[in-house]
Formats: structure tokens, sequence, C-alpha cells
């Protein structure tokens, strides 16, 4: 178990819209997950991923394989 904060990052193909989510990936090593929060609402509820699942779904937006529309 790891003692270790959230380093939270917003996108840089984020263009400020106001629509961004924010990542920990510092976790991914040390505890295996991937926290995610809302960037306009940085107190609010926390979404905690494992790293293999949230880096599939990267994987999969990236080839259109998921909808972002």
């Amino acid at each position: 178990m790891t003692t270790e904060d959230p380093q939270w990052f917003t996108s840089s193909y984020s263009s400020n819209g106001g629509q961004c989510i924010q990542v920990a990936t510092n976790l991914a090593a040390t505890c295996g997950v991937i926290p995610v929060r809302d960037s306009k609402n940085p107190n609010g509820a926390v979404l905690t991923f494992q790293a293999e699942s949230f880096s599939s779904f990267v994987a999969g937006v990236k080839v259109g394989e998921i909808d972002t529309a």
C-alpha cells in the first residue's frame, strides 16, 4: 500500500472548453490504478480504473474504436 498522492493533469489535447477530465497516471506503477476526476469539480467524486483497463480504453479512442462524439 502507498500513501502517494495523485498528481493530477489535464490532457494537452484539451481545448479548455470546460468539458475536461483530469487523470493521475503516477499511481499506475505503485497501485495499479488510474484515478479520473472532473476538472471543473476537483473536490468532487473520483473514479478509479485499473491501469490496464484505462490503457485499453485510451488505445481504443486513439484508433477510433470508441465514438467520441
